[in-house]
């Protein structure tokens, strides 16, 4: 992958994400996971790297918007039980 630009990290809150996955499907799986919670930016596509197993997308996001109802959808979140798991 090439090297992160300096601009996409120049504040708090942006992130750059590089997902290695075994293929399309789950990097891409895993990028609209992040998509759905904060905006990003990324290639259409994955890369593959020759010799290299599997296959990588580099995800940008911008941590600094609000995350809350009116954003993630309420069957998106986890139910967290202090007992833990049964």
């Amino acid at each position: 992958m090439n090297p992160i630009n300096e601009a996409h990290v120049s504040e708090p809150g942006l992130v750059v994400v590089d997902v290695a996955a075994a293929d399309d499907a789950t990097a891409l799986a895993f990028h609209q996971l992040l998509a759905e919670r904060w905006a990003t930016a990324t290639a259409e596509h994955t890369t593959r790297d020759a010799g290299e197993p599997g296959v990588r997308l580099r995800c940008y996001l911008d941590l600094r918007q609000p995350i809350g109802p009116a954003t993630v959808p309420a069957d998106a979140l986890t139910k967290v039980s202090a007992a833990g798991p049964r």
